[in-house]
Protein backbone atom coordinates (compact mmCIF):
# COMPACT_ATOMS: atom_id res chain seq x y z
CA UNK A 1 0.00 0.00 0.00
CA UNK A 2 1.01 3.69 0.37
CA UNK A 3 4.13 4.91 1.95
CA UNK A 4 3.72 5.81 6.00
CA UNK A 5 3.07 9.06 5.74
CA UNK A 6 -0.63 8.09 4.65
CA UNK A 7 -1.30 6.34 8.01
CA UNK A 8 -3.39 7.57 10.51
CA UNK A 9 -2.46 8.70 14.12
CA UNK A 10 -3.08 6.48 16.75
CA UNK A 11 -5.63 8.51 17.93
CA UNK A 12 -7.64 8.21 14.86
CA UNK A 13 -6.88 4.73 14.47
CA UNK A 14 -8.48 4.00 17.99
CA UNK A 15 -11.72 6.24 16.96
CA UNK A 16 -12.11 3.89 13.66
CA UNK A 17 -12.05 0.78 15.27
CA UNK A 18 -14.27 2.03 17.89
CA UNK A 19 -16.46 2.35 14.91
CA UNK A 20 -16.77 -1.16 13.88
CA UNK A 21 -19.33 -3.74 15.02
CA UNK A 22 -16.39 -6.34 15.74
CA UNK A 23 -14.33 -4.26 17.71
CA UNK A 24 -16.93 -3.19 19.87
CA UNK A 25 -17.61 -7.14 21.04
CA UNK A 26 -14.28 -7.87 21.62
CA UNK A 27 -12.50 -7.93 25.51
CA UNK A 28 -10.38 -5.06 26.34
CA UNK A 29 -7.35 -7.02 25.85
CA UNK A 30 -8.51 -7.99 22.95
CA UNK A 31 -9.18 -4.39 21.78
CA UNK A 32 -5.76 -3.41 22.87
CA UNK A 33 -4.03 -5.92 20.56
CA UNK A 34 -6.17 -5.33 17.50
CA UNK A 35 -4.81 -1.29 18.30
CA UNK A 36 -1.29 -1.87 19.30
CA UNK A 37 -0.94 -3.85 15.92
CA UNK A 38 -3.17 -2.47 13.71
CA UNK A 39 -3.01 0.34 10.99
CA UNK A 40 -4.80 2.52 8.57
CA UNK A 41 -3.94 4.31 5.40
CA UNK A 42 -5.50 6.91 3.11
CA UNK A 43 -5.24 5.18 -0.50
CA UNK A 44 -5.38 7.49 -3.45
CA UNK A 45 -8.46 6.67 -6.39
CA UNK A 46 -6.58 3.99 -8.90
CA UNK A 47 -4.01 2.89 -6.29
CA UNK A 48 -3.23 -0.52 -5.35
CA UNK A 49 -4.72 -1.70 -2.32
CA UNK A 50 -2.87 -5.20 -2.59
CA UNK A 51 -1.86 -7.46 -5.39
CA UNK A 52 -2.94 -10.68 -6.30
CA UNK A 53 -0.19 -13.42 -5.98
CA UNK A 54 1.17 -11.29 -2.53
CA UNK A 55 1.27 -12.72 0.78
CA UNK A 56 -2.42 -12.54 3.02
CA UNK A 57 -0.64 -10.32 5.41
CA UNK A 58 -3.71 -8.14 6.57
CA UNK A 59 -7.62 -8.69 7.14
CA UNK A 60 -8.48 -5.45 5.31
CA UNK A 61 -11.96 -3.32 6.25
CA UNK A 62 -13.01 -0.10 4.49
CA UNK A 63 -13.98 2.75 6.58
CA UNK A 64 -14.44 5.13 3.68
CA UNK A 65 -13.97 5.57 -0.06
CA UNK A 66 -14.50 2.27 -2.60
CA UNK A 67 -12.94 -0.15 -3.30
CA UNK A 68 -12.98 -3.38 -6.50
CA UNK A 69 -11.42 -7.07 -6.25
CA UNK A 70 -10.29 -7.82 -9.30
CA UNK A 71 -7.88 -9.97 -11.83
CA UNK A 72 -6.06 -8.73 -14.37
CA UNK A 73 -4.47 -11.14 -17.21
CA UNK A 74 -1.10 -10.19 -18.90
CA UNK A 75 -3.07 -8.32 -21.90
CA UNK A 76 -4.47 -6.10 -19.64
CA UNK A 77 -8.11 -7.65 -19.47
CA UNK A 78 -9.73 -7.87 -16.37
CA UNK A 79 -12.84 -9.43 -14.17
CA UNK A 80 -13.76 -7.52 -11.37
CA UNK A 81 -15.46 -10.19 -8.65
CA UNK A 82 -16.84 -7.71 -6.27
CA UNK A 83 -17.21 -3.65 -4.70
CA UNK A 84 -16.45 -2.89 -1.38
CA UNK A 85 -18.26 -0.51 0.26
CA UNK A 86 -17.52 1.53 3.55
CA UNK A 87 -18.50 -0.76 6.88
CA UNK A 88 -17.05 -3.86 4.74
CA UNK A 89 -14.03 -5.98 5.78
CA UNK A 90 -12.65 -8.70 3.41
CA UNK A 91 -10.07 -11.40 2.95
CA UNK A 92 -10.49 -13.42 5.81
CA UNK A 93 -10.54 -16.72 3.94
CA UNK A 94 -6.86 -16.06 2.15
CA UNK A 95 -5.88 -15.18 6.12
CA UNK A 96 -7.42 -18.58 7.97
CA UNK A 97 -5.76 -20.74 4.83
CA UNK A 98 -2.49 -18.36 4.96
CA UNK A 99 -2.45 -18.77 0.66
CA UNK A 100 -1.01 -16.34 -1.63
CA UNK A 101 -4.21 -13.61 -2.18
CA UNK A 102 -5.77 -14.82 -5.40
CA UNK A 103 -7.27 -10.84 -6.40
CA UNK A 104 -5.98 -7.32 -7.00
CA UNK A 105 -7.24 -4.76 -4.11
CA UNK A 106 -7.67 -1.25 -6.15
CA UNK A 107 -9.01 1.52 -5.20
CA UNK A 108 -12.13 3.21 -6.93
CA UNK A 109 -12.22 6.40 -5.35
CA UNK A 110 -9.54 7.62 -2.51
CA UNK A 111 -10.25 5.73 0.28
CA UNK A 112 -9.04 4.75 4.27
CA UNK A 113 -8.35 1.67 4.51
CA UNK A 114 -8.10 -0.59 7.94
CA UNK A 115 -5.25 -3.11 7.83
CA UNK A 116 -5.33 -6.10 10.94
CA UNK A 117 -2.20 -8.01 10.54
CA UNK A 118 -2.57 -11.80 9.93
CA UNK A 119 -1.15 -12.48 13.33
CA UNK A 120 -3.88 -10.67 15.23
CA UNK A 121 -6.66 -11.67 12.99
CA UNK A 122 -5.59 -15.59 13.43
CA UNK A 123 -4.98 -14.85 17.45
CA UNK A 124 -8.69 -13.51 17.91
CA UNK A 125 -10.11 -16.12 15.62
CA UNK A 126 -8.00 -19.08 18.11
CA UNK A 127 -9.55 -17.21 21.37
CA UNK A 128 -12.45 -14.70 21.24
CA UNK A 129 -15.92 -16.38 20.63
CA UNK A 130 -17.62 -12.93 19.54
CA UNK A 131 -14.86 -12.59 16.59
CA UNK A 132 -15.41 -15.81 15.74
CA UNK A 133 -18.98 -15.73 15.28
CA UNK A 134 -18.60 -12.53 12.96
CA UNK A 135 -15.92 -14.06 10.68
CA UNK A 136 -18.19 -17.01 10.00
CA UNK A 137 -20.92 -14.68 9.10
CA UNK A 138 -18.63 -12.62 7.17
CA UNK A 139 -18.12 -15.66 5.07
CA UNK A 140 -21.54 -16.80 5.23
CA UNK A 141 -22.33 -13.71 3.89
CA UNK A 142 -19.87 -13.24 0.80
CA UNK A 143 -20.41 -16.83 -0.54
CA UNK A 144 -24.04 -15.58 -0.75
CA UNK A 145 -22.63 -12.74 -2.18
CA UNK A 146 -20.67 -14.93 -5.27
CA UNK A 147 -23.45 -16.95 -6.26
CA UNK A 148 -25.95 -14.13 -6.57
CA UNK A 149 -23.08 -12.50 -8.69
CA UNK A 150 -22.74 -14.97 -10.27
CA UNK A 151 -26.71 -15.54 -10.87
CA UNK A 152 -27.08 -12.48 -11.76
CA UNK A 153 -24.59 -12.22 -14.30
CA UNK A 154 -25.70 -14.92 -16.65
CA UNK A 155 -29.46 -14.52 -15.95
CA UNK A 156 -30.51 -10.79 -15.32
CA UNK A 157 -31.30 -7.74 -17.69
CA UNK A 158 -28.42 -4.92 -18.02
CA UNK A 159 -31.24 -3.07 -15.91
CA UNK A 160 -31.64 -5.53 -13.49
CA UNK A 161 -27.54 -6.01 -12.86
CA UNK A 162 -27.01 -2.49 -12.33
CA UNK A 163 -30.15 -2.47 -9.93
CA UNK A 164 -28.96 -5.70 -8.02
CA UNK A 165 -25.40 -4.31 -7.88
CA UNK A 166 -26.60 -0.72 -6.56
CA UNK A 167 -28.52 -2.83 -3.80
CA UNK A 168 -25.49 -4.91 -2.52
CA UNK A 169 -23.39 -1.66 -2.50
CA UNK A 170 -26.03 0.50 -0.43
CA UNK A 171 -26.31 -2.52 1.84
CA UNK A 172 -23.54 -4.91 1.55
CA UNK A 173 -24.69 -7.35 3.99
CA UNK A 174 -28.05 -8.94 5.54
CA UNK A 175 -26.83 -7.39 9.07
CA UNK A 176 -25.67 -3.82 7.51
CA UNK A 177 -27.81 -0.80 8.49
CA UNK A 178 -29.90 0.00 5.12
CA UNK A 179 -28.23 3.28 3.35
CA UNK A 180 -30.01 5.39 1.07
CA UNK A 181 -27.03 6.71 -0.87
CA UNK A 182 -23.80 6.16 -2.67
CA UNK A 183 -21.29 7.70 -4.17
CA UNK A 184 -20.25 6.33 -7.40
CA UNK A 185 -19.91 7.20 -10.99
CA UNK A 186 -21.00 5.19 -13.37
CA UNK A 187 -18.25 4.60 -14.79
CA UNK A 188 -17.34 2.74 -10.96
CA UNK A 189 -20.36 1.24 -11.50
CA UNK A 190 -19.38 -0.16 -15.01
CA UNK A 191 -16.45 -1.80 -13.74
CA UNK A 192 -18.40 -3.65 -10.99
CA UNK A 193 -21.40 -4.78 -13.70
CA UNK A 194 -19.55 -5.73 -16.58
CA UNK A 195 -20.96 -3.32 -18.15
CA UNK A 196 -20.41 -0.06 -20.39
CA UNK A 197 -20.58 3.32 -18.91
CA UNK A 198 -23.46 4.09 -21.49
CA UNK A 199 -25.33 0.98 -20.71
CA UNK A 200 -24.88 1.96 -17.31
CA UNK A 201 -26.56 5.27 -17.79
CA UNK A 202 -29.86 3.96 -19.68
CA UNK A 203 -30.23 1.82 -16.38
CA UNK A 204 -29.61 4.43 -14.07
CA UNK A 205 -31.91 6.75 -16.11
CA UNK A 206 -34.64 3.95 -15.89
CA UNK A 207 -34.27 3.17 -12.45
CA UNK A 208 -34.79 6.95 -12.24
CA UNK A 209 -37.78 7.62 -14.15
CA UNK A 210 -39.67 4.93 -12.20
CA UNK A 211 -38.40 6.80 -9.16
CA UNK A 212 -36.46 4.31 -7.68
CA UNK A 213 -33.55 5.85 -7.71
CA UNK A 214 -32.46 9.87 -7.81
CA UNK A 215 -29.48 10.67 -9.86
CA UNK A 216 -27.08 13.73 -8.93
CA UNK A 217 -23.13 13.94 -9.94
CA UNK A 218 -21.14 10.69 -8.31
CA UNK A 219 -24.32 10.36 -6.37
CA UNK A 220 -27.00 7.76 -6.36
CA UNK A 221 -30.07 8.15 -4.35
CA UNK A 222 -32.37 5.20 -3.46
CA UNK A 223 -35.74 6.30 -3.31
CA UNK A 224 -37.33 2.88 -2.79
CA UNK A 225 -34.31 0.48 -1.53
CA UNK A 226 -37.36 -2.23 -1.16
CA UNK A 227 -38.05 -1.59 -5.21
CA UNK A 228 -34.68 -1.59 -5.75
CA UNK A 229 -33.82 -4.95 -3.72
CA UNK A 230 -36.28 -6.70 -5.57
CA UNK A 231 -35.67 -5.14 -8.54
CA UNK A 232 -35.37 -7.95 -11.61
CA UNK A 233 -35.60 -10.68 -9.27
CA UNK A 234 -38.41 -12.16 -11.17
CA UNK A 235 -36.48 -13.07 -14.11
CA UNK A 236 -34.67 -15.89 -11.83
Amino acid sequence: MSDAAHCVSSAALAELFHGCAWFADLSAEHQDLVLSTARAEHVAGGAWVARRNAPSDYWLGVHSGLLKLSVYNESGRSCTFSGVPPGCWFGEGSVIKRELRKYDVVALRPSLVMQVPAATFLALLAVSLPFAHFVIGQMNDRMGEFIASIQNHRLLDPDARVAQALARLLRPHPRAPAGASLAISQEELGFLTGLSRQRVNQALQMLADQRILALAYNQITALDPDRLRRYGLDQI
